[in-house]
């Protein structure tokens, strides 16, 4: 077959399979040209998903008549000009295919009016050449109809009409979530779905956060808002106790521009990875804010995925930003708190020191496990100073029940210790020099000659951290030495657990995360075992301890440590009225 030019409408058609893979895409291209154009309210109408139509009006600039052809023109755009342009590009569209992509599989009509003209103007998208007067207010609608009508093969690989509505809702909320100031509705099959008002002061963006995320989101997340490296990253993480079965409520706004990143996601999970419950995942709102040049949102055609120029930095201050906020001790988490306050407020990311100083004995180690504090002195229940307040019994050996200001405490004796452990191990580790303990038979694990080169690449920074390990053939490796600290732990199975983590671009941290998995073992051994009694004054010691530790609020194991029940929660219990 000879070489030869394609026909417009057919590489309109090829397009199309990039850009509008569904009446979601459709929803989603014409709602961000509108923000584009300035909009502050839209209007959405839908019938079966948007499939038979999808009609977006907004109250933009609107379009000159003489420029309305050229809208369905591929790759005209009034967004850029040049590369310059394109590097530094704040717009959420730019690429100018979506109208001619949508027009070329679908019956497209869009009606305008410029906000200075007198009267509107009206294009129907099979004859670009018939522009002609429509009565019409300030802004645009742009009409699609009868999508896929001209390629059936496209339409036979929809889903039912309740999954492709369930999708274009998901396009709109995330739309919702990042332009704030915009008001939004939202018809289907003629029944109004949803209704947004402007969300202009911190009151009114926590309702529409509640109304798009649900009010068990609101009630239980942390505000987080910290700049670093001309970075700025604030929004909302739920309380890891409250983690979902899926990751079916992460929302993330770069720039303005609700994305999907697996690097960004994969950066918030890490910083939950010391709280989260086996398969559990984070739920969160969050926005990010960096100059437009250091990341490609050219990336993907419906540009959802981006690129960024230097991705460890920005993976970097994301999981240390959210490792802090949900690093505070369980008392900040207990009793009545303003979801609304939080807009207002900010959590300030502490960096941790990685540097190692002075040694430290095994035996002082397991001195600390064995005596977890200063006791303190023992108070009367009556004294509500203290945020998880005063003991009053121990129940079955297990559960601390404790009084406080707003009610009942309930603590895991056995889970809170195991946390309070883990923190002041964890911190031994990287605040000490780690004394290693020589192995007077090295093992020898067979390895692949990757990790068996990785080791020898980086037996600097493992012997940093208390491995001497060395390669003794081109598959093999020898453990020579391992951190005291871990004197008992299984020398081949700790290694093993270690070689998966290296790579290239090693670096102190991910070697830090696999000896916090070795260390959550060591101090759920180590700590109070169920039924073990306890005194009074032993118990308040511990609710001391928790309210001075980080992550307090949950295990090692994502479990939570305690329940808060408040004097009005009791009350509902008892159906008694106050």
């Amino acid at each position: 077959m000879p070489i030869r030019e394609l026909p417009a409408h057919l590489v309109n058609q090829i397009a199309a399979g990039e850009v509008v893979e569904r009446p979601a895409s459709v929803v989603k291209e014409l709602l961000e040209n509108s923000l584009d154009a300035g909009a502050s309210r839209i209007e959405v109408e839908l019938e079966e998903a948007g499939v038979k139509l999808c009609r977006v009006r907004d109250d933009g600039t609107g379009i000159p008549r003489d420029e309305l052809a050229l809208a369905l023109a591929r790759h005209a755009t009034s967004k850029i000009s040049s590369l310059e342009e394109l590097e530094h590009v704040a717009t959420l569209g730019f690429r100018g295919e979506a109208l001619p992509s949508i027009a070329s599989v679908s019956r497209l009509r869009i009606t305008s009016r410029e906000r200075s003209a007198d009267s509107g103007f009206m294009l129907d998208g099979a004859d670009c050449d018939g522009v002609s007067p429509a009565a019409h207010p300030p802004g645009t609608t742009v009409e699609v109809r009868d999508l896929f009508f001209n390629t059936p093969a496209r339409r036979r690989f929809l889903r039912s009409e309740r999954t492709e509505f369930g999708r274009v809702r998901e396009v709109i909320e995330r739309i919702a979530l990042s332009r704030s100031s915009l008001a939004l509705r939202i018809t289907h099959n003629h029944r109004q779905i949803l209704d947004l008002p402007a969300a202009v002061t911190p009151a009114e963006l926590v309702d529409r956060v509640s109304r798009v995320c649900g009010r068990e989101f609101t009630d239980n997340a942390i505000y987080v808002q910290r700049e670093s490296g001309g970075m700025l990253l604030r929004g909302w993480l739920v309380r890891p106790v409250h983690a979902r079965s899926q990751p079916d409520l992460q929302y993330m706004i770069l720039n303005g521009r609700a994305i999907r990143d697996k690097l960004l996601a994969g950066a918030v999970r890490a910083g939950y990875r010391d709280v989260l419950y086996r398969d559990r995942w984070p739920a969160f709102v969050l926005y990010l804010d960096m100059d437009p040049a250091w990341v490609d949102v050219n990336a993907h055609p419906a540009k959802q995925e981006v690129r960024f120029r230097e991705p460890g930095p920005v993976r970097d201050f994301v999981r240390r930003t959210v490792e802090a906020a949900i690093a505070e001790p369980a008392a900040a988490g207990v009793g009545p708190h303003d979801f609304g306050a939080h807009a207002a407020s900010s959590v300030v990311a502490r960096q941790s020191p990685l540097a190692f100083a002075m040694p430290v004995s095994p035996g002082r180690v397991r001195e600390q496990l064995a005596s977890y504090s200063r006791l303190a002195a023992p108070a009367a229940a009556e004294d509500h100073s203290a945020p998880l307040g005063y003991a009053l019994a121990q129940l079955h050996g297990v559960y601390i029940l404790a009084q406080n200001a707003n009610g009942l405490v309930i603590v895991d004796a056995h889970a809170a210790h195991e946390r309070i452990s883990y923190e002041r191990l964890k911190a031994t580790v990287r605040q000490s020099s780690v004394q290693v303990q020589t192995l007077l038979v090295p093992p020898v694990l067979a390895v692949s000659e990757r990790e068996a080169g990785q080791v020898e690449q980086h037996g600097e920074l493992l012997e940093r951290c208390g491995f001497l390990l060395s390669r003794v053939a081109p598959d093999r490796v020898a453990v020579r030495g391992i951190p005291a600290l871990l004197t008992g732990v299984d020398p081949g199975m700790l290694v093993r657990e270690l070689l998966p983590g290296l790579s290239g671009d090693l670096v102190l941290d991910d070697l830090l995360n696999v000896l916090d998995r070795v260390l959550a073992g060591s101090a759920c051994h180590a700590a109070i075992r169920a039924n073990r009694r306890l005194t009074i004054e032993e118990m308040n010691s511990l609710l001391r301890d928790m309210e001075r530790t980080e992550r307090s609020d949950q295990c090692n194991h994502g479990r939570p440590t305690l329940v808060a029940l408040s004097m009005s929660e009791l009350d509902q219990l008892f159906a008694r009225g106050r």
